[in-house]
């Protein structure tokens, strides 16, 4: 094992600690190291740490100034531990916490001024292959996001085409045909979020719910999807808890793994769904990553069908990894679930035995403050809504321009017509760097900005703000396939709106007068 690079530390240490005094460079080093560090007094005991140190101690074996070095070492491993380190070698021991992993130890002596304690996990075997499994999923993650935004664009073109169309002629002969076309846009659109959510940069709409409230109103519907054969059981853990997530996306996820279990018991069985709530006081391994400490609440959904091969339990979060390809499997399922529970700061592992059955539980941080108000139902929520373009508006002829900005020519000319057929003035560009060029040419100031998100060279979040230079108060409509979330952005604190795509032509202009003021919205 290579030798770890402590020299700078090192020398850092010795000339910032003629007197074993702390000193502020000192702390700022301890902080941001990332092993586990502890600065020792002469006697070997403790005088600073950093947080690393701390979390791998966990709350179980909390640190204190003057603490004896030994004291973090697991009893029975004490004294070998101290011959070792005595010795100047570094030894590998258990802490004194209570199931604590493995750890490697090491102490440097700072001449008379005590030592420097170094604690670092030791990554075993198991660990180096969830890593690399967890690597894997992060890279095909990335290229499904990728992938999913890129179709985005193909089907908002797709499907604003068809609206177009039969917004000027609903009756025409083709008619039948463009519906299809955007039925068929709709269901791609579905496929895309769930490529979307695998990829954790679908777009959410979180909201503080009751956990147990969610799976109550779930139940009614999943016992008429399970039929008869399969007796379903719902047990809830009073007083029930609340999580921060999108209610939705919360009903799929019970959805795909209550209709994953059912699958699993072609000739019937039982489904138990049930709720707890688990405080986590160490890192606690999950597959392919680890559960962090922290207070959860825990949904489970347990069936008894044949389970799971112990080869194929790896894989089940995999995209497009399927056993049920003949049966139109689509590999996207559990990956969805996996999405968007990680997406909403949660975790999911399943456990599965051949003949018992299989349990996948979800870990979502609690929270503390009251549930939100459940929203009326948007009529938006529709596969395919009706097609309902605004009619034409004779625009105001001092009216300013509305400035749209779309790399994509299909869709800057979709959104074109279809903003001026509501009666906006449209000045449009094919990118930010030609937005600003046609603004600084003496073009007329802009009512409002409608600027796709991921663009070549200058992206619409950089033109938004180099424009609120010039107007603070601009109105901002965003597009984009990625979620808030994705883009890295607090788009509410920042006076931004964000339509997802694929979106309908009406909604493009909908969401545009309502970032309006008033007297724009009404003339237009």
């Amino acid at each position: 094992m290579a030798e770890p690079r402590w020299g700078g530390l090192e020398a850092l240490l010795r000339s910032r600690l003629p007197k074993g005094e702390l000193d502020p460079a000192l702390c700022a080093v301890l902080e941001a190291a990332s092993p586990g560090l502890a600065l020792l007094d002469p006697s070997d005991r403790l005088m600073a740490w950093n947080p690393e140190l701390a979390r791998i101690c966990g709350p179980t074996l909390p640190l204190r100034p003057g603490m004896a070095m030994a004291g973090l070492i697991a009893p029975d491993m004490r004294d070998a531990a101290a011959a070792a380190l005595d010795a100047g070698r570094r030894v590998e021991a258990a802490l004194a916490s209570a199931g604590s992993p493995q750890v490697q130890i090491e102490r440097r002596r700072l001449r008379e001024n005590g030592a420097l304690l170094r604690v670092a996990p030791v990554a075993t075997a198991e660990q180096n292959a969830q890593n690399a499994a967890a690597a894997r999923l992060q890279a095909v993650g990335a290229l499904a996001g990728g992938i999913a935004h890129d179709f985005n664009n193909l089907l908002t073109a797709i499907s604003g085409s068809a609206e177009a169309a039969l917004a000027r002629d609903p009756d025409c002969d083709a008619a039948p045909e463009l519906r299809q076309v955007m039925e068929s846009a709709g269901r791609g659109a579905a496929l895309v979020r769930q490529l979307l959510a695998f990829a954790r940069q679908q777009a959410l709409n979180p909201r503080v719910v009751e956990l147990n409230a969610a799976v109550s109103a779930m139940a009614g519907l999943l016992q008429r999807l399970l039929g008869s054969r399969i007796r379903l059981a719902v047990d809830l853990e009073e007083p029930g808890r609340r999580v921060r997530i999108d209610p939705t996306q919360l009903d799929q996820v019970i959805m795909n793994l209550a209709l994953n279990a059912r699958d699993a018991m072609p000739d019937g069985g039982a489904l138990r769904i049930a709720t707890r709530h688990a405080v986590v006081l160490q890192p606690e391994p999950l597959q392919q990553e680890e559960l962090p400490p922290g207070r959860y609440a825990v949904l489970e959904v347990s069936d008894s069908g044949a389970g799971i091969p112990a080869d194929i339990l790896p894989r089940i979060f995999d995209p497009f990894f399927t056993t049920k390809r003949e049966q139109g499997g689509s590999g996207l399922g559990l990956a969805t679930v996996h999405g968007i529970v990680r997406q909403s700061g949660g975790f999911i592992a399943a456990e599965s035995r051949l003949g018992e059955g299989t349990t996948f539980r979800i870990w979502l941080p609690r929270h503390e403050g009251a549930a939100d108000a459940i929203p009326a139902a948007s009529p938006a929520a529709a596969p395919v809504p009706p097609v309902s373009l605004p009619q034409p508006k004779p625009a105001m002829p001092s009216a300013a321009p509305v400035l749209l900005v779309e790399d994509e020519a299909p869709l800057l000319k979709l959104a074109e017509r279809a903003l001026r057929r509501a009666g906006f003035d449209v000045l449009s560009a094919a990118s930010a760097e030609d937005a600003l060029d046609l603004l600084e040419q003496g073009g007329p100031k802009p009512m409002a900005l409608v600027s796709d998100v991921v663009m070549p060279g200058m992206d619409g979040l950089a033109l938004a703000s180099r424009l609120r230079e010039r107007d603070p108060d601009l109105p901002v409509l965003l597009v984009s396939g990625y979620a808030e979330v994705a883009l890295g952005r607090d788009l509410e604190a920042e006076r931004l709106k964000l339509l997802p795509k694929p979106y309908g032509l009406a909604d493009l202009v909908a969401e545009l007068r309502s970032i309006l003021p008033r007297t724009h919205a009404e003339v237009s």
